[in-house]
């Protein structure tokens, strides 16, 4: 005998209604983001509004500020670049010892990120394995915005590999071969067939390792030099001014920091959703 589902169990979800769902969606982002951001907001509040201004637009915090986007923008377009080549490897090619490779590529999500930052300081050093290579050609890594970047690259590449590489896995050669069995050029090809596809991933893990990049402390904090107007992050500042006890003007940094993080990530995902409706 054969059972056939009435029409009222095929129109059942899996979970449970909306209302609930929705409400255990609320609680749960309640509780994880909207209440400790809440809570940031709150320990501003001790600040007159010239005061928040005053400190948040202190030269030495907008120094700080330009310091940490700037390296954050520059180590994700490397990682967009980087992240989509190993992805591309990684799908597209059989080699020996593939699978630890495509484990390896998670290793800086699990390595403590201070661990991360003692080595690359070590690593790239005038006197380190790397530093010492670029020291003689008056490129100084270690204690300059450069050494950030590459600290932040490391820290960003996961994010970008592993947001491109299941949409490459889907894209089908066929069509690839397709356009070369019509006479486009591999340029052509990838300008036309693949980058279109890619571009939407592509921004997200731009997004992930900036965003990442933005508030990065532990990788960061040893081979920047923290060399006040030149190479102090602002989560450095931070840290700094809790040190002293000064609550509200580490909030009021922070705050800032949220807001124009926000703000940039707002303008990403504008981007990302116009790039995928031009797509289809």
């Amino acid at each position: 005998m054969t059972f056939m589902p009435s029409r009222t169990d095929t129109r059942r979800g899996v979970l449970p209604g909306f209302g609930l769902t929705m409400g255990y969606s609320i609680l749960y982002l309640s509780l994880i983001v909207l209440i400790p951001l809440s809570a940031l907001l709150l320990n501003s509040t001790g600040l007159t509004w010239e005061k928040f201004w005053s400190i948040a637009t202190d030269p030495r915090v907008l120094a700080s500020y330009r310091v940490s986007f700037l390296t954050a923008a520059a180590a994700g377009l490397v990682d967009a670049v980087l992240g989509l080549l190993l992805a591309w490897v990684l799908v597209r090619y059989e080699f020996p010892g593939k699978k630890i490779f495509d484990a390896m590529i998670d290793l800086p999500f699990a390595l403590p990120t201070a661990v991360a930052g003692v080595s690359l300081t070590a690593l790239y050093s005038s006197k380190g394995w790397l530093g010492s290579f670029f020291e003689p050609l008056g490129i100084k890594t270690a204690f300059s915005p450069l050494g950030i970047t590459l600290a932040l690259m490391f820290i960003g590449i996961p994010f970008v590999v592993r947001t491109v590489q299941p949409v490459l896995q889907d894209l089908d050669a066929e069509v690839e071969e397709a356009a070369a069995t019509l006479g486009a050029s591999r340029l052509r090809t990838f300008r036309s067939v693949i980058l279109p596809e890619l571009l939407p991933p592509l921004l997200t893990g731009f997004a992930l390792a900036f965003s990442r990049g933005i508030g990065e402390y532990g990788s960061v904090v040893f081979i920047s030099g923290n060399m006040p107007m030149k190479t102090e992050i602002a989560p450095l500042l931070i840290m700094s001014k809790l040190e002293q006890f000064d609550y509200a003007g580490a909030t009021a940094v922070a705050l800032m920091l949220l807001l124009i993080s926000f703000a940039l990530l707002l303008l990403i995902n504008s981007l990302q959703s116009r790039v995928r409706k031009t797509a289809r």
